[in-house]
């Protein structure tokens, strides 16, 4: 692939939402990762950019505990407060972090009140949360804390083997979703 390809590529799968101080910090769940997940919601947090977080995340790839709760658990430690959290423990695909996570937002917290979003999630997956966002629970002003715990820069995708591989399934599975509507397009 030529130079323009590759960040024409890295341009749409990764946009750049810089983080805002938001109504609502919204953690995708992952097992990949965990560490880096955590320590980047706690700074997050920690410089004010959130008052409640959400963790939507289940068991998934057969893991014995749901998403949500292994990272819940270590952001407690890093010293969230346990008040802080709002878990959503049974979703296993990003559709479903979105709609089951907004209807526990609505059980703990005033959800109308909620304007904006900071999202914390995969680098590679930046566009496809924003995406099932605007498709799910439209009007937020949204912006992202991407998560790059691949061990080299985001510019360097292609350059990693598991780096490359999920941002090219990224570039590929938007548009199908897109098409199936499962996703609503956004600008950036």
């Amino acid at each position: 692939m030529m130079s323009r390809d590759l960040q024409r590529i890295a341009d749409y799968v990764m946009p750049a939402f810089p983080p805002a101080p938001s109504d609502l910090g919204f953690l995708f769940g992952t097992r990949h990762g965990v560490a880096e997940f955590c320590e980047a919601a706690h700074a997050l947090w920690l410089g004010g950019m959130f008052k409640r977080l959400l963790v939507s995340g289940g068991a998934t790839a057969g893991q014995p505990r749901p998403e949500a709760e292994v990272i819940g658990e270590r952001l407690v430690q890093l010293g969230l407060p346990e008040s802080v959290l709002i878990l959503e423990t049974a979703a296993v695909n990003t559709g479903e972090n979105v709609l089951l996570g907004r209807a526990r937002v609505a059980q703990a917290m005033d959800a109308p009140a909620i304007r904006s979003v900071l999202v914390i999630g995969k680098v590679c997956s930046t566009r496809r949360y924003l995406m099932t966002l605007q498709r799910h629970w439209p009007g937020l002003r949204m912006s992202v804390c991407p998560v790059n715990y691949f061990g080299v820069p985001a510019e360097r995708w292609h350059e990693h083997d598991e780096f490359r591989a999920r941002v090219l399934g990224e570039f590929d599975k938007i548009p199908r979703y897109l098409a199936q509507g499962y996703l609503d397009d956004i600008t950036g």
